[in-house]
């Protein structure tokens, strides 16, 4: 990209001290190609493995390609990492240096260094807090960068020979699983995986040379590897790193990025900022958000479902843009916004349905760390239950107990020093076993559920998830809890539902749905009817065989203090499953009702003890 563009040409830009600092692309090669003769010189050889531990900033892209142009391998390490967590990766990875951030990140270096002799050298890129630090083991970057200068002079064509010997097929980097099941295992990702994972995505979604990208995702995801830095290095995106978190925002609205890559945790923070924000606006933004917020959902549910939008709602929605909806995404930063990307865990259509019905039209990407993307939503075809359609050059397959199989160009190498382990995740014919359950529906569109781990068996054979079922249940704004029923012995899902009372009482309300406590609410025939239809819902999600088939509301919450929950709000099923054993028989044996004892709270505040009948019905 140097050679393509002339000396002018911006490649980053990172804001420090309120100032966004330019880098060219001449600037940016000087500075990686000092600092892997630098490494070079300190005697990194090819196929070493070099740790990185620190914030988006051009001294992480700088660092991860010297490595990478001196035939090493780049090792991210996520910042929040623990001295633990760090050992383990320094010690499984055979790293042989580390390029730490600033203090905090050498502070946990220098408690670990008779636990990592096989490290040669910590490097830091932000000195301050660092000025009298006195040991051998630190080395700053700007003193790399000058040993890579005095080697240069040495050695005139060092740099450019050691690029010629590197190939597609040379291992890029290692990125460590997330460990949730066993320790974190370092996925050997080869640079040809990393071009074809941005090849895959942009294929559906392309990415110009002049878009501005924000880099803010840590660069020990494999997304913004994939998307970020690999994208930035073969199509010469301009990136651009925020000063810090709490700037994140405004730094963004100056930026007006053309693509962005978050985590749904932030696109969800970004959502909750705006609601909460918007209840302080004043009347007249306060009323144009109620009045138009309604027209977007329209516009966005009537394209969901293939439908032609009418003239009049079109024109409706114009003007809803420009009375809130464009203003809106300027404070957000999004006004030339054209492909914005949510990826790791999943984010709740609910969230989805906003972004989209304001003029974001924001795409869920499915992967992992051993195939970057396999599926995403294509333009046009957003459908909130799913995780999108495999782009070109993807293959998925759904195996026994609905296992999802992918396979393309992106799949990673294998898992370092661990031949057992990817042995079982990668098949002779180069599928990938992701270990996740899913289906495809009659559209194309994966729809995810759960680990295959997590999967619970009908008597008919077919698996479903209890987690998938629950969650999207809870996309209601009138259903507060769930449980999903099943097992081996059982011929059919059923479940366990909580209204949301304060949302169901205001329906009820409007609805002339006349009631006097928690208990009558939810026995209500109109309140099963509105339930209903959002199992419905759900079940039009599902497959045939795993669908429910009958439910029950409950009448009363679960409840921690009653060791229904986890603190954390999660179901104790076990627990449930006895407690409230008489109705789940019910479900299962055809009954229409069961008679149960409950405390009951009056709207007067009066409590008082009744024998009520909970009903169960068909959907």
């Amino acid at each position: 990209m140097a050679k393509r563009y002339d000396q002018h040409k911006v490649a980053m830009r990172k804001k420090r001290y309120g100032i966004w600092q330019e880098y060219t692309w001449a600037e940016s090669l000087a500075h990686m190609r000092d600092f892997c003769l630098g490494l070079v010189s300190l005697g990194l050889a090819r196929g070493e493995k070099v740790s990185i531990i620190g914030d988006n900033d051009p001294e992480y892209y700088w660092a991860e390609l010297a490595v990478q142009a001196a035939g090493g391998i780049s090792v991210g390490i996520f910042t929040d990492a623990n001295p633990q967590e760090l050992a383990y990766v320094l010690q499984d990875s055979d790293s042989v240096f580390v390029i730490a951030h600033d203090q905090e990140q050498c502070d946990k270096m220098l408690e670990l260094r008779e636990a990592v002799p096989n490290i040669r050298a910590v490097i830091y890129w932000d000195e301050k807090g660092l000025w009298h630090y006195r040991s051998d083991w630190l080395l700053s970057f700007q003193q790399v960068e000058e040993k890579g200068r005095a080697y240069a002079a040495e050695h005139p064509e060092a740099f450019e020979k050691l690029v010629a010997q590197g190939t597609g097929d040379d291992i890029a980097i290692f990125s460590y699983t997330s460990g949730t099941t066993s320790l974190p295992k370092g996925a050997m990702i080869a640079h040809r995986n990393l071009i074809y994972g941005m090849r895959h995505v942009f294929a559906v979604a392309p990415i110009r040379p002049e878009d501005n990208y924000v880099s803010f995702s840590p660069l020990a995801w494999i997304t913004e590897q994939s998307l970020g830095l690999t994208a930035h290095v073969c199509i010469g995106t301009v990136v651009n790193f925020p000063e810090r978190a709490e700037t994140i925002q405004n730094d963004i609205r100056e930026i007006a990025p053309s693509a962005l890559l978050f985590p749904s945790r932030l696109w969800e923070s970004l959502l909750s900022m705006v609601q909460v924000r918007m209840t302080d606006a004043n009347w007249i933004n306060r009323a144009l958000y109620a009045l138009f917020m309604p027209v977007g959902y329209r516009v966005v549910d009537l394209e969901d479902r293939g439908r032609r939008v009418p003239i009049w709602w079109r024109a409706l929605y114009a003007l809803g843009d420009m009375l809130i909806f464009h203003p809106l995404r300027d404070k957000l930063g999004m006004v030339n916004m054209r492909e914005a990307y949510t990826s790791g865990a999943s984010l709740s259509p609910d969230a989805l349905r906003w972004f989209r019905a304001i003029g974001v039209t924001l795409k869920n990407l499915y992967g992992s760390t051993e195939c970057q993307t396999h599926t995403l939503h294509y333009g046009g075809e957003v459908r909130f239950e799913t995780v999108g359609k495999p782009p070109p050059g993807v293959e998925i397959r759904i195996a026994e107990r609905n296992e999802i199989y992918v396979r393309s160009r992106s799949v990673f190498q294998g898992y370092y020093k661990a031949p057992e382990a990817t042995a079982k995740a990668l098949d002779a014919e180069g599928w990938f076993h992701t270990g996740d359950a899913g289906y495809l529906n009659a559209e194309g569109h994966l729809i995810y559920l759960d680990r295959v781990k997590d999967l619970v068996p009908l008597a008919s054979g077919e698996y479903f998830s209890p987690q998938y079922i629950e969650v999207r249940l809870r996309f209601s704004s009138y259903i507060q809890d769930a449980m999903a029923l099943g097992s081996a012995e059982r011929d059919f899902v059923g479940a366990l539902i909580i209204i949301q009372f304060d949302n169901v009482a205001r329906w009820a309300e409007k609805h002339r749905v006349s009631f006097t406590t928690f208990v009558d609410l939810s026995q209500k025939p109109e309140v099963y009817n509105l339930i209903r239809k959002d199992v419905q819902r759900v079940n039009a999600t599902l497959p045939e065989a795993i669908r429910i088939k009958r439910f029950s509301i409950l009448h009363k919450a679960f409840d921690a203090d009653e060791a229904e929950l986890t603190r954390t709000r999660k179901l104790r099923r076990g627990f449930l499953a006895e407690r409230y054993r008489e109705i789940i028989e019910a479900i299962y044996s055809g009954a229409e009702s069961v008679q149960v004892r409950a405390e009951v709270k009056y709207r007067d505040g009066r409590t008082g003890v009744v024998q009520t009948a909970v009903r169960v019905v068909d959907v």
